[in-house]
């Protein structure tokens, strides 16, 4: 067998041969330097002692370091650190036979430069390799699309890497832009940036670029809208990458690039989290949640399962939303999995069982009526839910460690039955607080962009039904978050929240829902009218996050506010009556909104 297809056959010793040779001819530079054409044949047999000596060393070396037994993929960083490890140790090793010799075979600095000259030509052999691996990964020209990044930052530099090492990927990345003026003259593998935010127009022009994709994983609503508006007037397509709290398990890919959503174009927020908190209180733990089937329940789930709970208990009385949640976390799940549970908060026996059979540790309460207008019509319907609902599932609760009842920003100075509902069951979870041993707390947000019924979906679905987009008026205004934003502070809100108290999460500048009809009307494919309706009963013009005397104090967390809430005793809920007139219950759920403190509370203050 010729040597060179014994060498490729054997693949793990050619890079031993390869590095026998960088040290031959590293110390045939050094002694050439040192005596230019006078190579006697004395130093030529030294010279050929020295090679010898470095080659087996270098084997040797290597081979105890795992250098040429496969365990560092070849040209990789790691490889680069072994190479130069076991270089370096050869070449003292060569010095010191070469002084302890009685005829020195070399010069005495002839090892030392001999080992950097062959350092150098070891890395330069798989460099030139990696850079021709890489090559032969690009995607093909002639089938991949070229495309512009904007963002040279982590997302960016990560997203051209991957895009550079799929031969059959659909995207070529040919240039960034950026506007930071420091990374003008950057390139990232090979991709230069080409300019910044101004420029994008010119760009796509002169590169022949048909798409821009935004790679800026936590980007402003702001900066969003600026680079698709010049994108889309250059007449090219405009995709992003998802934010950070989308990508909990794992880092930006070609495949997580997608058309530009509403949530993209009304803001993102840069999420802090404590790791180590939430794991402290979630991991080994029993937890349930219950409205596990809804758009905060659901998200809940997927991503308290990423902190390895001794066992995740989803309740709904919707089976099919149950089956969907089940699917998303284990695409094997079954019906007949314990972890789903299927149980009415109305049925107060029930709720009293699931909690006496499975003993869950960590509660967190999602489960509630939500749309106000209807809850205006049968308020009712409100209170057997959110109200008596909530006070079984906090009866049942006596053993637990943790109880979180999730409420929103209408329950702060509320005025409709959604509102006051929500307001008593915070009040009701602060009374729990002061006669449980576990810990008692609420969580209130505003708007989730994508949760069922929500004005994204209303709108979605108008829009697809070829308008009108009905606004209730032009001046409203709501906070808005990402379902997988508002969970991912919920869950860190439970780590710091205190008991009794209910925590408000941060949710930016309130967004015009005019401003979100319009950007969603833009992404149409075809014109939609917007039709201004008026406001509905129990509808504020804005809404507020604290309440009357709620101060935004947040000492653990800067997007998360601690506020107390006076709490009320659950013997008081005796003057509901589901049954009665509407216009009485809405009265009464007001009243109970207001009601003063327990008197004993007041004197043990």
């Amino acid at each position: 067998m010729p040597v060179r297809a014994w060498l490729l056959h054997n693949r793990r010793l050619l890079p031993a041969a390869l590095d026998a040779v960088a040290w031959a001819a590293g110390l045939f530079a050094a002694v050439l330097a040192r005596y230019g054409t006078d190579l006697t044949r004395r130093r030529l047999a030294g010279l050929l002692l020295a090679g010898a000596l470095a080659v087996v060393l270098q084997f040797t070396i290597g081979h105890a370091r795992h250098l040429y037994r496969g365990r560092y993929p070849y040209a990789s960083f790691e490889e680069v650190r072994a190479v130069a490890v076991t270089t370096a140790g050869t070449a003292g090793a060569l010095l010191v036979l070469d002084v302890l010799l009685f005829r020195h075979p070399v010069p005495a600095l002839a090892p030392l430069v001999g080992g950097a000259v062959a350092l150098v030509l070891m890395l330069a052999v798989r460099y030139a390799q990696r850079v021709r691996r890489q090559r032969r990964r690009r995607p093909d020209r002639r089938t991949a699309a070229p495309v512009l990044l904007f963002g040279a930052g982590e997302a960016g530099a990560v997203l051209v890497r991957s895009m550079l090492q799929d031969p059959n990927g659909r995207y070529l990345p040919i240039g960034l832009l950026d506007d930071d003026p420091d990374k003008r003259r950057l390139e990232i593998s090979g991709v230069p940036v080409l300019g910044a935010r101004d420029d994008i127009g010119d760009v796509l022009a002169r590169t022949g670029a048909g798409t821009l994709v935004f790679a800026v994983a936590n980007a402003d609503a702001e900066l969003v809208r600026a680079v698709r508006d010049r994108v889309v007037a250059a007449g090219a397509a405009f995709k992003v990458v998802p934010s950070v709290s989308e990508l909990m398990d794992h880092a930006v890919a070609v495949d997580d690039i997608r058309d530009v959503q509403v949530s993209d174009l009304l803001g993102r927020h840069q999420i802090e989290t404590d790791l180590d908190a939430i794991a402290g209180y979630l991991t080994g733990k029993r937890v349930l949640v219950t409205g596990a089937g809804g758009s905060i329940g659901s998200e809940l789930c997927r991503q308290i399962h990423h902190f390895w709970p001794a066992e995740l208990m989803m309740l709904d009385r919707d089976e099919s939303a149950l089956q969907a949640v089940q699917l998303s976390i284990d695409p094997l799940g079954r019906l007949d999995d314990p972890a789903v549970i299927l149980a009415d908060l109305r049925d107060a026996g029930r709720i009293r069982e699931i909690f006496h059979s499975r003993r869950p540790e960590v509660v967190f309460h999602a489960a509630a009526l939500k749309h106000l207008a209807l809850l205006e019509r049968y308020p009712g319907e409100a209170v057997k839910t959110n109200v008596l609902g909530t006070l079984n599932v906090l009866d049942a609760a006596r053993d637990v460690e943790r109880f979180v009842n999730i409420s929103t920003d209408k329950a702060a100075d509320p005025t409709s039955v959604l509102g006051y509902s929500k307001r008593v069951t915070e009040r009701l979870t602060a009374w729990t607080a002061s006669h449980r041993p576990g810990m008692f707390l609420s969580v209130r947000f505003g708007n989730v962009l994508g949760s069922r019924g929500s004005v994204f979906t209303t709108f979605s679905a108008q829009i697809a039904d070829g308008g009108p987009v009905t606004v209730t008026h032009p001046d409203v205004t709501r906070y808005f978050m990402t379902t997988q934003e508002a969970v991912h502070l919920v869950i860190q809100a439970a780590a710091i929240g205190r008991d009794g108290e209910a925590l408000v999460l941060e949710m930016g500048e309130p967004v015009r829902i005019a401003e979100v009809a319009r950007q969603m009307v833009q992404l149409a494919r075809t014109p939609v009218e917007i039709r201004y309706t008026g406001l509905r009963p129990g509808e504020k013009l804005a809404e507020t996050l604290f309440g009357a005397g709620e101060r935004d104090h947040r000492p653990y967390h800067p997007l998360i506010s601690h506020v107390a809430v006076p709490p009320l005793d659950a013997a008081r809920l005796r003057v509901l009556d589901p049954g009665a007139e509407p216009a009485s219950v809405v009265d009464t759920l007001a009243g109970l909104c207001t009601a003063p403190e327990p008197r004993r509370l007041h004197a043990a203050s």
